[in-house]
């Protein structure tokens, strides 16, 4: 009776439609990538950009690779990035809060979209002055699983564009390839899909923080 109970009680709580969320769908749905600015409180991106630089300073960042763990390489060549793996379940409050909203996010592309999204990975992603990140895609061959990538800046306020660092989209434009450049202004996420858009980071002149990770199904 009591599980009845409990499944009769969740029955009538009505859907609420999130509008965010329904943007991001909309624009998945028609262009493959959506921008969304503010996605996450100012409170929480300067907490994440602090223990971004925190843990930066205590030298727990590695230079980025190429290829998965499999098969991965450091090739200067091609990107400049160092990251750090982020532990959700040794997550501090900043990194709670952010695991705490894309948990929200996956529960509603799940039950709107069947997208069948079960994993996640994130990390944290710095850029020093002259590096960048060729175009690429970020699927490999031995492991498709990654469905959605995403990016979300931590830079600081000031912020401009002739800091660099910009992410460009490579989209098909009924066969024509065209570019869409994105700005990493601060508190701006981008999320497209992993398996279809190529993409690069240009040439940053100020030291480039983010939080870059895949929605991935099994």
């Amino acid at each position: 009776m009591i599980d009845v109970a409990h499944d009769q009680l969740f029955a009538e709580i009505p859907f609420v439609e999130n509008p965010v969320y329904e943007k991001i769908i909309h624009d998945i749905a028609f262009q493959q990538y959506s921008i969304i600015d503010d996605f996450f409180s100012s409170e929480i991106v300067s907490h994440l950009r602090q223990s971004l630089v925190a843990k930066h300073e205590d030298d727990r960042f590695k230079k980025a690779a190429i290829g998965n763990r499999v098969n991965e390489h450091i090739i200067k060549s091609i990107r400049g990035d160092q990251i750090l793996w982020i532990d959700e379940k040794k997550a501090n409050l900043a990194e709670a809060l952010f695991f705490t909203q894309i948990n929200d996010l996956v529960s509603y592309l799940n039950k709107t979209c069947f997208m069948g999204i079960l994993h996640k990975e994130f990390h944290y992603a710095l850029y020093p002055k002259g590096t960048f990140y060729k175009r690429h895609i970020d699927t490999f061959q031995n492991d498709d699983r990654r469905k959605l990538s995403f990016v979300c800046y931590l830079n600081d306020q000031d912020w401009t564009p002739e800091n660099g660092g910009e992410l460009v989209l490579y989209l098909d434009d009924n066969g024509v390839d065209t570019e869409k450049v994105i700005y990493p202004f601060p508190g701006r996420i981008v999320i497209f899909e992993s398996q279809i858009i190529e993409h690069e980071v240009k040439v940053v002149e100020t030291e480039r923080l983010s939080i870059t990770g895949w929605l991935k199904t099994r």
